[in-house]
């Protein structure tokens, strides 16, 4: 075996996050597979997934997901008797499993491309040596341009007909729920917000962003998630509290005399863990929460959504003479991040002074750039007038939503003691000319009125 032509040059570890990197980036994954085999790996382990992998593809058009591809060795490996190849499987998928990305995946990337895109022109080579030597001239070119454009892109595209199996594949789209029932529907969000999708609640000052972000966060607490707040106003003990008020459902008044109540509770809880950390206003970048996470990535924590209150704060990682520009820059950054982390992210946005008089916050309310709304999967607003903020009823609205319906208007009750947010399940689905109404009349009384129209009483 000639070690320069296949990976073991790198090392366990760098071959091991070779195939990390193809269970993580599907398109880079369709460029290896022009150029590259399983036979390159010099791990046993590594060359079984890496052939299962890729015959996968073949076969469907498409790449299986992690737990797809447990699945397929699981089975195939059941019966036989190699127990020692099954366990080197399952104990490198675990790993992999805790650590999706453990922070050097593009140098990786990089590095083994290059590998296989010189492999597969020195096999090109070598096939026209034996060409010339033949004295067949004509195939030579046509062999050099090939094995030169291998691996330089994505795919040819989708293939209509031929890929006619691909677009029957269950997509695995793995998601954090929001916690409000009414948007996590099938046909709204489908579960929530998903991995590598950037959400954005926008409001007007005052209104609850805070809240509304701190919501999402212990609603993926709940269910076992590991959550990783930024705040760029609070600091962390406040934002620390509005969570205990909202897991504990007591009053962030009376979370200092109930200390005893509050730990018991998390005691017997098993929520997932939560990490809020601290940036001044205008001085943590993109980069700058992409080296915290992967420090904390060191220390075994990586997070299943990350929040951050929120983006319009932010510094940008280029300055432009336009304020406009520099927030588009900050919001195409947190976009490639939710994707080279694979987790989806929250954020908020102020609305326009526009945006404070309207019954219903729009994209276009949107502060500074609409280039926010473009970036972004999903944009959901909140709007509430002055004289709606003692009975904390407002509206929720979808505004934007790449993954469902959206469009849709819902009557929310936000409880901003407990930094929760509720839709008023007996109303369900209001629409704009509902909320057009509360320009005439208070929202108490429509909400009466609409009240009246489903009970006819």
């Amino acid at each position: 075996m000639h070690t320069e032509s296949y990976f073991s040059q790198y090392g366990k570890d760098f071959q091991e996050k070779i195939f990390q990197c193809l269970l993580n980036d599907h398109r880079w994954a369709a460029q290896m597979h022009e150029v590259m085999t399983h036979e390159y790996f010099e791990l046993r382990y590594l060359k079984y997934l890496c052939m299962r992998y890729f015959e996968y593809h073949h076969k469907y058009k498409t790449f299986p997901t992690m737990s797809l591809l447990v699945t397929m060795i699981r089975d195939e490996l059941r019966e036989g008797n190699d127990i020692i190849l099954r366990d080197q499987i399952v104990e490198y998928l675990q790993r992999a499993k805790l650590n999706p990305n453990p922070g050097d995946l593009d140098y990786v990337k990089e590095k083994s491309l290059d590998f296989c895109k010189k492999q597969a022109i020195k096999a090109a080579l070598e096939e026209a040596v034996t060409l010339v030597a033949a004295e067949t001239y004509e195939p030579i070119i046509n062999i050099m341009k090939e094995a030169i454009s291998l691996g330089n892109s994505d795919t040819v595209g989708h293939d209509f007909f031929e890929d006619f199996e691909a677009r029957f594949q269950k997509i695995s789209r793995v998601t954090c729920p929001t916690g409000i029932a009414h948007l996590d529907k099938k046909q709204i969000l489908n579960g929530g917000l998903a991995r590598g999708e950037i959400g954005v609640v926008v409001a007007p000052t005052g209104v609850g962003k805070s809240h509304f972000l701190v919501h999402l966060g212990a609603a993926a607490l709940k269910v076992g998630k590991n959550v990783l707040h930024y705040t760029l106003e609070l600091s962390e003990s406040a934002v620390g509290i509005r969570y205990d008020s909202n897991l504990c459902n007591i009053p962030s008044n009376e979370v200092i005399e109930n200390k005893e109540k509050i730990k018991e509770k998390y005691e017997e809880s098993e929520f997932g863990r939560l990490i809020i950390k601290e940036y001044p206003t205008g001085s943590a970048s993109v980069m700058t929460i992409r080296n915290h996470i992967e420090k904390l990535s060191m220390k075994g924590f990586v997070p299943s959504v990350i929040l951050i209150d929120y983006a319009d704060i932010m510094r940008s990682t280029r300055q432009y003479d336009s304020l406009r520009h520099e927030l588009k820059l900050i919001y195409e950054e947190l976009r490639n991040l939710a994707g080279e982390l694979n987790v989806p992210v929250w954020t908020a946005s102020q609305s326009n002074k526009e945006g404070s008089e309207k019954e219903v916050v729009g994209l276009t309310n949107m502060g500074e750039s609409y280039a926010k709304a473009q970036v972004a999967d999903v944009v959901l607003t909140l709007s509430r007038k002055e004289t709606e903020k003692s009975t904390g009823m407002a509206r929720l609205f979808v505004a934007k939503n790449r993954a469902g319906r959206d469009g849709l208007l819902f009557p929310v009750k936000i409880d901003t003691a407990k930094s929760k947010l509720q839709v008023v399940d007996d109303l369900g689905e209001l629409s704009i000319a509902d909320a057009v109404q509360s320009s005439n009349k208070n929202t108490r009384s429509l909400l009466k009125s609409k009240w009246k129209e489903i009970t006819g009483e």
